[in-house]
């Protein structure tokens, strides 16, 4: 046989074969195992070596079982009496021995090698020889570091990591993972991700689907997700910066697929200051193509209406401009301008007849003109029908949701009001977006007031 020295009647680790083939079946049980074994008899003679001892060292069955110890062909000379010493000490000793020692190759190189050895004991109980294991150290060394980089990763890594079964269900996430997902690392453990993210989970499904389909892909990839489980109990929208690694079993032939390792880095705050960046340029270059659109016009009021044709661009669907008619009080508004409430178009003047409009009180367009400020006003996520309802009530555009005030002042007079006014499919208009409307509305009431200021004339 290829793994072991075959005996007339008893071999030198057991009794007298039972029946035909039983060799031949411990003999492929051998070769089979990823380690390295080898077995050595009461005398120290090598009665076993198994396939993969054979690709450590390059000794063959055949050159390997007969020979006794390892000396002058498996050690050097000057270690042969220690090494031959620690590995049939195990018979005398309980349990597994584990040892390091250097190896020779076939080809003369030597081999850092951890065994663990036993001792074989016969019918009476007494032992007959010992069995050793081996392997590489650095092939240990190397599992030891890839089960401690896995400790690591999901014990005390500052990025998320979740391993996905097949099914795109986490199987385990450590504790950064948990935080992010706002739940514990034991709670989420095979929920559909459908339970744990809401805006975003498509993607994230379609990007795991691939890997485990087609691979890793080149670079991460910035998703951008809502968390469902948060303390206020509204949806956290967050940007994460994912990785994903594709987990195949080691110990099957074909490529076994296991799940997807994600990966993943909370970058909402670098995106978020990136984005404000971006649009402070957008909005900036948008008042400098206004002003120069704007100073083409012979009539201001036609300038004034440019101004805010550039400044819906990305900013708001609709707007309009109303008036304060005389020095009343209440505020008289009268409207002089608006886009049209269908489709997306120019703002443009209206009928002048002078009627004021007839806002409810509260309305965010005079409580603008009475503070001399700013006044942002929402829908929120009420139902359509509800929302229609909102914003007929204020006179607005009947798809308007949100909604942002801002004077219209000019030469320490307060002209009017412009209302921006946003529907479903936008946010909620921020502190940022009430600066960029406040410079708007200065260059248009800075027209407005010459435009007044040629009629009176």
């Amino acid at each position: 046989m290829s793994a072991s020295r075959r005996s007339g009647t008893t071999d030198e680790l057991g009794p007298e074969e039972p029946e035909p083939g039983g060799a031949e079946l411990l003999a492929a049980l051998l070769d089979g195992m990823d380690a390295a074994l080898c077995a050595f008899d009461a005398d120290g003679v090598v009665t076993h070596w198994n396939r993969e001892a054979e690709r450590i060292l390059g000794w063959s069955a055949a050159e390997a079982v007969g020979r006794r110890g390892f000396a002058g062909w498996a050690v050097r000379t000057a270690d042969a009496e220690e090494v031959e010493a620690r590995l049939l000490s195990a018979m005398e000793a309980h349990g597994r021995q584990v040892h390091e020692f250097a190896l020779l190759t076939k080809d003369g190189g030597r081999v850092l090698v951890r065994t663990q050895s036993a001792a074989v004991r016969g019918g009476d109980g007494k032992p007959s020889g010992v069995y050793c294991a081996f392997s590489e150290v650095h092939a240990q060394i190397d599992l030891e570091r890839s089960i401690a980089l896995s400790e690591a990763l999901f014990e005390n890594a500052s990025w998320g990591v979740v391993l996905v079964d097949a099914d795109l269900r986490p199987a385990v996430a450590n504790e950064h993972a948990a935080r992010a997902l706002g739940m514990g690392r034991t709670a989420l453990l095979g929920r559909p991700l459908g339970e744990l993210l809401g805006q975003g989970v498509e993607e994230l499904e379609s990007a795991l689907s691939h890997v485990l389909a087609e691979g890793a892909p080149p670079a991460p990839a910035e998703m951008w997700v809502s968390v469902r489980a948060t303390e206020s109990g509204e949806p956290e929208r967050r940007c994460w910066r994912s990785g994903f690694l594709r987990l195949a079993s080691p110990l099957a032939e074909e490529p076994v697929p296991l799940g997807v390792g994600w990966l993943f880095l909370d970058v909402t705050e670098a995106k978020q200051t990136e984005q404000d960046a971006a649009q402070l340029r957008f909005r900036s270059q948008q008042l400098h193509r206004a002003a120069r659109a704007a100073g083409e016009c012979e009539d201001p009021t036609e300038a004034a209406t440019v101004q805010l044709d550039f400044a819906l661009a990305g900013f708001a669907d609709h707007a309009l401009i109303d008036l304060v008619a005389g020095d009343e009080d209440p505020v008289r508004l009268v409207r002089a301008a608006a886009t049209p409430a269908g489709a997306p178009g120019p703002c443009l003047p209206v009928a002048k007849a002078g009627l004021p409009v007839r806002y409810l009180e509260g309305h965010p367009a005079p409580q603008c003109v009475e503070r001399v400020g700013s006044v942002r006003a929402s829908a929120g996520t009420a139902p359509p029908e509800r929302a229609r309802e909102w914003a007929a009530a204020r006179q607005w555009p009947e798809d308007s949701v949100h909604a942002l005030c801002a004077v219209l002042r000019s030469r320490g007079r307060t002209l009017g009001v412009v209302t921006f006014l946003r529907g479903a499919s936008r946010t909620q208009f921020e502190r940022a977006d009430a600066t960029y409307a406040e410079s708007v509305a200065a260059r248009v009431a800075a027209s407005l007031d010459l435009a007044e200021a040629l009629d009176a004339g």
